[in-house]
């Protein structure tokens, strides 16, 4: 099972970065769309809501609800968690973020029921984990397998969607040839 995401110590802010900056900098990390290209700092605006992962242990592949707050320098955000709480309880946690861990919002996908090997993200202790339905029960309930912890939890319906990728600034979705 997914571990349970720890509060950060420090009540108002905690600063982290990649480890390795494998991407460019925002000056050069620019998307085409529509004959336009679009900055990072166009898209991630004051009170955008986000998705922010993690590289602490035991949180990989985990994405949390946030809000952009404001842009701290070049290539990295201040942010808000939508479900996350300082440890004393008094505020929402706020952190700084690189780049490489804040994407858009996935857009939302109606689906009427989820197939065995689909690959989805089910909501658990505050965030989205990836997954893999390896069994359909019924009455709209699945069994969800977890790659990272070799573990399997039930889901209702609604705790879950379908796993997109947010890959050269376009939301992708995931190949069911990839599970065959």
């Amino acid at each position: 099972m997914p571990p349970r995401r720890r509060n950060k110590p420090d009540p108002n802010i905690n600063r982290r970065s990649a480890v390795k900056n494998l991407e460019p900098s925002l000056k050069e990390e620019e998307e085409e769309e529509e004959g336009e290209k679009v900055s990072t700092h166009e898209i991630f605006t004051k009170g955008t809501p986000v998705e922010v992962s993690s590289d602490e242990e035991g949180f990989n592949g985990a994405w949390f609800a946030a809000t952009i707050v404001e842009a701290v320098g070049e290539d990295k955000f201040l942010i808000e968690y939508q479900s996350l709480r300082t440890e004393d309880d008094s505020a929402f946690l706020r952190e700084e973020i690189d780049t490489l861990h804040i994407r858009p919002c996935p857009p939302e996908t109606v689906v009427d029921h989820f197939s065995l090997l689909q690959e989805v993200d089910g909501y658990y202790n505050d965030g989205w984990w990836v997954g893999v339905i390896s069994k359909v029960l019924r009455g709209s309930r699945y069994i969800v397998y977890f790659r990272g912890t070799y573990e399997e939890i039930e889901f209702q319906h609604s705790e879950l969607r379908l796993h997109q990728d947010w890959i050269g600034g376009k939301w992708v979705m995931a190949s069911r040839a990839l599970h065959l």
